[in-house]
């Protein structure tokens, strides 16, 4: 207790709270999360000092303030943080156009170059062909479904099979991934509908045109129109020209000239009604050289696809080849410089592995690899753009 300073006692009172009052008062003040504990004044009779009340008092009140603010502070960062996530989400074009552009690391750095011209082809499987087996034995009592074959080369070649062709692609990426050779064959005729005997035709195909979506989009159709079922077996050129070797297939659409020429000379391909060759090249598009966006080897600035090849093997970066006997793969060994003698031949670039991948497989595995390693590579420009629209995934 204080020391009697000489006030009178109404003094005193003055400057102190009745108990009962101070209890009470304390028990009235709630915490943000739980009531503060009543203090213990069991030892204090009668009447407690006005300045041990405030004492209690502005302690509760300041943790309540301060419990408070924090609160506020807290909710505020939310709010921020959601505005924040919502501003993002707005600033995001629907279509993801920007993801794509930034999905792939992999890019065109050369193109239209008059030696990287794609041309395919459509060749029509002989029925009498000395058709063989994977170990060259010959193959006897082969069907070939020579009428539905005719029909859709026929279509192919036909105002509406064309059209649809050099379009495709339009839609999606402004510009034709396909366009039509000058010259081309022409089929003005009425087309032969389905039977049940024809309806089941087999293509045997290259990647490109199967990865590239341009069958999805012409197949349905000729399919719709003319009641055939087409069935596609989609590989590189010299696997496409292999299966109809063993007579699995009806007809073929490859674009590797030399390949194509061999599979005639040797018997596989006759001339159909109304054509004057066994080969009908009717579409083209151009191989392009690509490979990660830094382009180490500088090709980009190459004067042509010839110094650019030169410039990869030079700085021994890293080459992703298909190694499988492609029309690709074909074009790409035409294009190193002939003091490597790179060839389709192993032995050939047994020196070179350090940077010389041989994959042995499709575009867009290829492609998929490419990316991975940073690597340069050899591709057409049709399925190049769609497995940049698929953010590298094929």
């Amino acid at each position: 207790m204080r020391k009697n300073t000489g006030k009178s006692v109404a003094s005193k009172k003055k400057l102190c709270y009745n108990y009962d009052m101070l209890k009470t008062e304390f028990c009235s003040l709630k915490a943000v999360d739980e009531p503060l504990s009543e203090p213990d004044l069991n030892g204090v009779s009668g009447q407690v000092p006005i300045g041990l009340s405030s004492l209690f008092y502005s302690a509760k009140m300041e943790e309540k303030h301060m419990k408070r603010t924090l609160a506020w502070i807290l909710a505020a960062v939310l709010v921020l943080g959601l505005l924040a996530g919502c501003s993002k989400n707005a600033e995001t074009p629907d279509d993801g156009s920007d993801a794509e552009e930034s999905a792939t690391n992999t890019v065109i750095l050369k193109e239209a170059d008059e030696k990287m011209i794609n041309t395919y082809t459509l060749l029509a499987v002989n029925p009498e062909a000395p058709f063989v087996d994977a170990d060259g034995n010959p193959v006897s009592d082969v069907a070939v479904n020579a009428a539905g074959a005719e029909a859709l080369i026929d279509w192919f070649l036909s105002a509406e099979g064309k059209d649809l062709a050099a379009d495709y692609g339009q839609a999606e990426y402004g510009d034709s991934l396909f366009y039509l050779l000058e010259g081309a064959p022409v089929f003005a005729g009425e087309i032969a509908a389905a039977t049940p005997e024809t309806e089941t035709i087999r293509l045997s195909t290259t990647t490109s045109v199967n990865d590239s979506g341009l069958l999805g989009a012409l197949l349905p159709v000729f399919e719709s129109e003319y009641g055939y079922k087409v069935e596609i077996q989609s590989a590189g050129t010299g696997k496409a020209i292999a299966a109809a070797k063993y007579g699995n297939a009806d007809l073929i659409l490859v674009h590797a000239k030399s390949q194509e020429e061999t599979f005639v000379a040797d018997g596989f391909s006759y001339v159909l009604p109304g054509f004057e060759s066994e080969r009908l090249s009717f579409l083209y598009n151009y191989f392009v050289l690509c490979g990660p966006a830094s382009d180490p080897a500088g090709v980009k600035d190459c004067a042509s696809v010839l110094d650019a090849f030169a410039a990869i093997a030079d700085g021994k970066y890293t080459f992703i080849s298909r190694g499988d006997g492609s029309g690709t793969h074909t074009k790409e060994l035409s294009l190193w410089p002939e003091a490597l003698g790179i060839t389709a031949d192993a032995e050939s670039f047994a020196d070179y592995t350090e940077w010389y991948v041989s994959a042995n497989a499709g575009m867009g595995s290829c492609l998929v690899m490419a990316e991975e390693k940073e690597a340069y590579i050899l591709t057409d420009k049709a399925t190049f753009l769609t497995f940049q629209a698929n953010g590298g995934v094929m």
